[in-house]
């Protein structure tokens, strides 16, 4: 009976956390299409500024123009079309919580890692990332996510400072203090990394905390 309870669980927090992503990158793509329309009314604001002479008003339309593109802009082209929008919704979240990112990914176009994997594993990532930022002084929150392909693995790698006190280590296994749906995201990044024959590594030293995963793109043959 536990064990179909668990089952029911965490089928529903997968559920709720695919969702939770579709949304972001809906999101996202709304502002896209929105500032998209939106263009020729910018276009002809600036040239009614032009017509007028008016080169300082000029300057402050385009630099309006600059913060809100930057709020809607395709930050990573990883090449892996689900990776780029997992990505970019996450880094967009990341923005409005005032916390810097710097990210450089690399992907095939095709992964034999399924979506729901994918999006599992670098959804909680981000989301444990973000979690920890946010309690940290604005200039010290920064993300750094690097992703590449290694023979024939995908490796994935986040790291991100924290305040102390945050995480316990209960002989290998770092979990959060916190407890419910942010310790249960941790176990699905586990979950998937075992059942996929990856490797997975945490470390918490000198309030930075970082994780290292290893993922097979192609499946050992029996």
């Amino acid at each position: 009976m536990f064990g179909k309870r668990a089952n029911r669980r965490i089928e529903a927090y997968q559920r709720e956390l695919l969702k939770t992503h579709f949304l972001e990158v809906d999101n996202m793509y709304r502002k896209m299409r929105g500032w998209r329309h939106d263009y020729r009314n910018h276009i002809q604001v600036l040239k009614s500024y032009t017509e007028g002479g008016d080169l300082e008003a000029i300057a402050k339309y385009l630099d309006l123009l600059e913060a809100d593109l930057y709020t809607v802009d395709t930050v990573i082209k990883t090449g892996n079309p689900m990776a780029d929008a997992i990505l970019n919704s996450k880094i967009a979240l990341a923005s409005d919580r005032k916390i810097r990112v710097e990210a450089d990914a690399h992907i095939p176009v095709l992964l034999s890692i399924s979506a729901v994997d994918l999006c599992t594993v670098i959804g909680n990532l981000f989301d444990n990332a973000i979690e920890a930022s946010a309690q940290l002084p604005e200039e010290k929150r920064v993300i750094r996510v690097y992703m590449d392909v290694k023979g024939n693995q995908l490796y994935i790698s986040f790291l991100n400072f924290t305040s102390s006190g945050k995480l316990l280590k209960i002989g290998n296994i770092f979990k959060s203090t916190k407890g419910g749906e942010h310790g249960l995201g941790l176990g699905r990044i586990d979950d998937v990394v075992k059942r996929l024959g990856g490797y997975l590594s945490r470390n918490s030293e000198e309030g930075a905390f970082t994780t290292e995963i290893l993922l097979p793109l192609t499946k050992e043959k029996p």
